[in-house]
């Protein structure tokens, strides 16, 4: 399972009704982050538990749900977060 994947299943304790994730690791080839191993990506999650949570909070969710993802796999991750009434 290839990294992007193991993002999404993690990420499925967070219900999302929509999930888009961006490997953009290629263009950080050299980088630190890059040279141990872990990616940078792009995520753009929606769910109903981010209602009325804070970006922060929202955040922590996520990070949380990617554990020790964050120290090995995933270098950067750069996230858009929203509850489904958000994009009403």
């Amino acid at each position: 399972m290839n990294t992007v994947d193991k993002i999404r299943t993690r990420l499925t304790q967070l219900s999302p009704t929509q999930i888009e994730i961006a490997d953009d690791s290629a263009r950080h080839a050299g980088h630190e982050g890059a040279r141990g191993g872990g990616g940078h990506y792009f995520l753009t999650i929606v769910s109903p538990l981010f209602w009325e949570k804070p970006t922060i909070a929202r955040h922590r969710m996520i990070y949380d749900a990617l554990g020790d993802m964050m120290k090995t796999e995933i270098h950067a991750l750069s996230i858009k977060a929203f509850s489904p009434e958000e994009l009403q």
